[in-house]
């Protein structure tokens, strides 16, 4: 069963920067979307970014473009977070859409493996 860990979280101030990691164990991510997604206490997880089999095409919410890059590279996917704002505040996981196509999604349906989460904190 493909495992995913995601690594990188933490607290940093307003206008900070974060790169979260989100690695496979034991399986290649060649054949997955990666997709990125947030959830706040209190709030529905959404859809922050994802990322195609290829890495040909990516997609982001409205609220982090700009400000959020997403990579992938040698079984790990990234997201470069700049100009954090506290509102970014959440836990943060990967998951993996097993998908033939170049496609990705920001809708958590599509996805059937997750990591844990990492905690982004943004504050003063």
């Amino acid at each position: 069963q493909l495992q995913l860990v995601e690594s990188g979280g933490g607290l940093v101030q307003p206008g900070g920067s974060l790169r979260l990691s989100c690695a496979a164990s034991g399986f290649t991510l060649d054949y997955y979307a990666i997709g990125w997604f947030r959830q706040a206490p209190g709030k529905e997880r959404e859809g922050v970014s994802c990322i195609t089999r290829s890495g040909g095409r990516t997609n982001y919410a409205d609220s982090v473009k700009g400000r959020f890059t997403i990579s992938r590279a040698q079984n790990t996917v990234y997201l470069q977070m700049n100009s954090l704002k506290p509102e970014d505040t959440a836990v943060y996981y990967c998951a993996a859409w097993s998908v033939v196509f170049e496609l990705c999604a920001l809708t958590p349906r599509q996805f059937g493996s997750w990591g844990q989460g990492t905690q982004v904190t943004v504050s003063s």
